[in-house]
């Protein structure tokens, strides 16, 4: 374990029996100050000491258990405002499927690969995702015609309903360009779209809108978030469309708006 091996030599090559809490200290502190490691670093090696003292030397370890550990620096996502939202949208404007999944990441706040996975299914789809879904419709049955057209099917559906693989229920939404031969089937197949397509689209957007920020397609799903927010959604609601179980994953948001008390509206001001 190379915390403990770095324990040792930062104390003199003296054996673990032979060190103490002040010891234990002064190690994580020089770890902070002259390595400049990050809290979960260091409470990585303070948990590699407990592990030593406790189930190696079992010794007790009241005293190491004790000790505080750093606290994690909280992370505020990257977020686009509405302005930066646009411009990037523009810049896809032309850029075919791509431009379409980065539409429904920031219009439903969900993950890419969660996007790239959506089958045809779901029937609420309006606009430019319908004029999509006939085009992806005509490659399906250009695809039947050619003894091709099959999808991979979650979990045992496969083997409760053997052609369910080349309905059109199950295709892709986002299907991939190319087809693959699945083993041991034989079956031709198409899968959805690689996340790396739209990835590089997108960072090409972010790059052509002038925008600075470390932008990347998960960054809607934050402006999503970000967004609701601020045109007055609660946090429960937008938790529920993130799909977050805990609302204190869902609370980051409120960093990242940084109103302050200035931004809440006293229920007098609404009489």
């Amino acid at each position: 374990m190379q915390w403990v091996r770095r324990f040792i030599r930062f104390c003199g090559l003296r054996h673990p029996r032979e060190l103490g809490p002040s010891d234990v200290s002064r190690f994580l502190s020089h770890l902070a100050v002259e390595g400049k490691v990050s809290a979960s670093t260091q409470n990585q090696a303070l948990s590699a000491l407990v592990f030593l003292y406790k189930d190696v030397l079992d010794m007790p370890v009241g005293w190491l258990s004790a000790l505080v550990r750093a606290k994690r620096s909280t992370r505020v996502p990257v977020v686009l405002t509405k302005d930066e939202v646009r411009r990037v949208l523009a810049r896809l404007k032309g850029r075919g499927t791509p431009a379409l999944v980065a539409g429904v990441l920031y219009g439903t706040g969900v993950r890419l690969l969660e996007a790239l996975r959506l089958r045809v299914k779901p029937e609420r789809l309006k606009g430019p995702l319908l004029r999509h879904l006939a085009d992806v419709r005509t490659q399906h049955e250009r695809d039947l015609a050619a003894d091709a057209g099959w999808v991979e099917l979650p979990g045992a559906l496969a083997e409760k309903y053997p052609n369910a693989g080349r309905e059109w229920a199950w295709q892709w939404v986002f299907p991939a360009t190319r087809t693959y031969t699945a083993p041991p089937s034989g079956h031709l197949r198409r899968h959805h779209l690689h996340e790396t397509v739209v990835q590089r689209v997108f960072k090409e957007a972010v790059r052509a809108a002038r925008i600075t920020k470390t932008a990347s397609c998960h960054t809607l799903r934050h402006s999503f978030a970000t967004h609701l927010l601020e045109s007055g959604y609660d946090i429960r609601t937008v938790q529920e469309l993130l799909g977050h179980c805990n609302v204190a994953t869902t609370m980051i948001y409120t960093h990242v708006l940084n109103r302050g008390g200035m931004g809440v509206r006293s229920p007098a001001d609404t009489l």
